[in-house]
């Protein structure tokens, strides 16, 4: 271990650099080397745990020892033989460390470290019971750091109990992780300085923004800054959309956080679609609008795009196929210059009845597997109605939207067998292309599979 420290004498502040004195404790030092002369595998389970958690404890001791160490570097302005413009930058450049680290060990290490000895008087440090605490190595830095915030945004109503709040946030360090201490210290701001509080929440309020903008690939960029009851809202909403899908196989869910949030809001954006509560304009629910040629969707003419109105992109004809598929067609007859001649009426590809239908007997997503879909449930047709195939429950089946797009991405296929609905993977997914039964169609399964275990019941004595 090294030290740096200021020569004294006519070259003050030129740093030199030293060995430690063997007789001198270095904190720590034991408890490392008494690890050090044993293999990590010879220990047992607890014996680990109590090794992790004795270094932890000693290399914040040992911090502690470098806060002092850089709170008399700043008195002493060692920076400024450095060439450095301030503690923290030269601390930055010595331990190679980024400006916001070394910017909040410098204020630690003025909080927590006692102020030069004025005549008469005991040294004392601003945060005593957080330099105790650092001290015992039941704490870090950023729980220091965190207590120092909170002491100086208390109001001035409540300055008189800023020792009070320490010694309350101290203790709480040593049992909770800088988050749960950051809320807390947040708490511990609203109850005192309610006015405070209050002000910051309008100041949210009033900084609060969303954008949105089409990137060149096409995907829409959202860029949002909420304020705290917004954004709860959002989370509260999204998070149960977002949720991991359950095992597959054996296989777990491999979209990642993000691909899982995109996933959530778009669901959530069906749901709103959805709603009979959304403003209407023009006399219409929200709604999306797609425009292409029918005979080009219809004979699947994927080099002819669609497109979508209310960001004018285009679209695939693959993908306006399934969006078509629980949709509302409205036929629209154009002229020569693309304007309207003739409308005619929409056709609904799922009526109430039939929804209510499949939704009996499918649940919200028959796909195999399939237990805790999100967003509004699909009706998809097995024949397109598009190649002519009937608005009818037996050609009919309820998809989530995930499930929904897999179907068509990966062109699984569906037949009905005894009026229930057979799942048939592609090769690419199941090289032996074996039918799994889907949604309710399991109980039907389990209950043929155990007809056999079932006792007949007996007929009641007296009875023919």
């Amino acid at each position: 271990m090294t030290n740096r420290v200021a020569t004294p004498g006519p070259s003050a502040g030129a740093v030199a650099t030293t060995t430690a004195p063997t007789d001198v404790p270095v904190p720590g030092a034991a408890v490392v080397s008494s690890w050090a002369e044993s293999s990590p595998a010879s220990y047992t389970d607890a014996e680990l745990a109590s090794r992790i958690a004795e270094i932890e404890r000693a290399i914040r001791q040992a911090r502690m020892e470098q806060l002092k160490l850089i709170a008399e570097a700043d008195r002493r302005r060692v920076f400024a033989a450095q060439s450095a413009r301030s503690t923290q930058a030269w601390l930055q450049s010595l331990l190679r460390i980024d400006s916001r680290e070394a910017k909040a060990r410098v204020q630690v290490a003025t909080d927590v470290t006692p102020a030069p000895e004025e005549q008469g008087e005991s040294p004392s440090a601003a945060l005593p019971a957080a330099a105790q605490t650092l001290s015992e190595g039941t704490m870090g830095i950023e729980h220091a750091t965190i207590i120092a915030r909170c002491i100086r945004n208390l109001p001035e109503s409540a300055r008189h109990r800023a020792s009070e709040v320490e010694a309350l946030l101290a203790e709480n360090a040593r049992r909770m992780c800088p988050r749960d201490l950051a809320k807390l210290a947040e708490r511990i701001k609203y109850a005192l300085d309610r006015e405070g509080a209050l002000r910051e929440e309008h100041a949210q309020h009033e900084a609060r923004e969303l954008h949105y903008a089409t990137a060149r690939d096409g995907m829409l960029v959202i860029k949002a800054r909420l304020d705290r009851e917004t954004g709860a809202k959002f989370v509260e909403a999204l998070r149960p959309l977002a949720a991991p899908r359950p095992e597959t196989d054996g296989e777990k869910d491999s979209r990642t956080v993000g691909q899982r949030n995109a996933d959530g809001f778009a669901a959530m954006v069906d749901l709103v679609l959805d709603s009979d509560q959304m403003p209407r304009t023009g006399g219409q629910r929200p709604h999306l609008t797609v425009t292409i040629d029918f005979d080009d969707l219809k004979q699947r003419l994927t080099n002819t795009p669609g497109t979508l109105t209310a960001t004018e992109q285009s679209i695939t004809a693959e993908n306006v196929r399934r969006i078509a598929c629980d949709c509302e067609v409205l036929p629209m007859v154009l002229g020569g210059d693309s304007l309207p001649l003739d409308v005619g009426t929409t056709q609904r590809t799922a009526p109430t009845h039939i929804r209510a239908a499949l939704l009996q007997r499918d649940g919200v997503c028959a796909f195999p597997g399939c237990d805790r879909p999100p967003g509004t449930p699909q009706a998809h047709h097995i024949k397109h109605w598009i190649d002519g195939g009937p608005t009818e429950i037996n050609n009919m089946v309820m998809l989530c939207p995930h499930h929904h797009r897999r179907i068509h991405d990966q062109h699984w296929s569906i037949t009905m067998q005894r009026g229930r609905p057979m799942f048939t993977p592609p090769s690419s997914v199941d090289t032996s292309r074996k039918p799994k039964p889907g949604g309710k169609a399991l109980p039907a399964a389990y209950q043929d599979t155990l007809r056999g275990l079932i006792p007949t019941p007996r007929t009641p004595e007296g009875t023919p």
